[in-house]
């Protein structure tokens, strides 16, 4: 049996906004590697590229049109996007849902699970994806700037990050309208194609990186298999290169470490992720940021003091805990 550390994300809404939405780039926005869940329903639309989820030991993979769901209960990861890759991201608060569905035809958006084990997804028709595509553009007037929202939104590297937008009235109207629009149009158009069960040792996998516990030849072994064997299988099944993947895994520790242990150095965070030398650090930096270490720590840290040039809010209200 296997033991995935699940995490009961918080994604720093404030008490003023029902939701949020943001526009997730891959060519701006690290993926959240760790499986996780919120409290909030959460809606994604691709509108370029795929995105790879994995989700109750499956792979989905979803391209340009698509639009799904995540529901409340739902274990979900993020493990891959192709380079151009862009995907809206919308959640909803639970009181939001109460509020606008009443009648019995959006009764399912207030479950907790999917009526099926899986993602619920519908690729739209064009009609219906330039809809739903021009309501969420038309959301984001007034929002935080691009980079921003894709370095911080909804995963926090600055640890007093909170969402913002320049007009919360409209933003929650938005929310509203987006809800009911969006669940209209699940009930058109046609699945995607089929999903892939991976096999137990790339699970296995998943997990150990999951947790961050993933050194060379042990790792491998304690999966159950060899390495080059692990290698080709998790390639096969999870469509991403088990040593990019692993880099991600130490990128994001480095994240973390460098957003809560201020007293250490760069370098330290460095070694502490697993890499084994800055170099190899920086080129995979670079290559997820565009810009090196230390220029995107100061943006980072100074993003913490100003959204919209005026002090930051204090309090995370009506947020999970994590």
């Amino acid at each position: 049996m296997l033991f995935f550390v699940i995490v009961l994300q918080d994604l720093k809404i404030r008490e003023i906004y029902d939701g949020f939405i943001f526009l997730a780039e891959a060519k701006r926005h690290l993926p959240y590697l760790k499986t996780h869940r919120h409290v909030e329903l959460e809606l994604n639309l691709v509108v370029s590229g795929t995105i790879t989820y994995v989700v109750y030991g499956r792979r989905f993979t979803f391209p340009r049109g698509t639009l799904l769901w995540m529901f409340p209960s739902q274990e979900h990861q993020l493990v891959d996007r192709s380079k151009d890759g862009a995907y809206y991201v919308a959640v909803f608060k639970p009181y939001l849902i109460d509020r606008a569905c009443l009648g019995e035809g959006y009764a399912g958006l207030k479950r907790k699970s999917p009526a099926e084990r899986g993602v619920m997804h519908k690729m739209l028709e064009p009609a219906a994806f330039d809809v739903i595509r021009q309501t969420m553009d038309a959301m984001m007037a007034g929002s935080l700037d691009a980079d921003v929202l894709n370095r911080e939104g909804g995963f926090g590297f600055a640890s007093n990050f909170l969402y913002d937008h320049g007009d919360p009235d409209a933003l929650n109207a938005g929310l509203h309208y987006l809800l009911i629009q969006a669940w209209k149009h699940s009930r058109a158009g046609h699945h995607v194609g089929g999903s892939v069960d991976l096999h137990p040792s790339v699970q296995k996998a998943l997990e150990l990186l999951g947790r961050l516990d993933a050194s060379g030849g042990p790792f491998a072994a304690r999966c159950g298999m060899s390495e080059a064997y692990l290698s080709r299988l998790f390639h096969q099944q999870v469509g991403v290169p088990l040593s990019r993947y692993r880099n991600a895994v130490r990128l994001a520790r480095f994240m973390e470490l460098a957003k809560s242990s201020r007293a250490k150095t760069i370098l330290e965070c460095v070694y502490e992720a697993g890499f084994g030398s800055y170099a190899q650090f920086y080129k995979i930096f670079t290559q997820n940021y565009h810009q090196g270490p230390r220029e995107f720590l100061g943006r980072s840290r100074a993003s913490r003091r100003d959204n919209f040039g005026r002090p930051r809010p204090h309090g995370i209200c009506g947020s999970a805990a994590g």
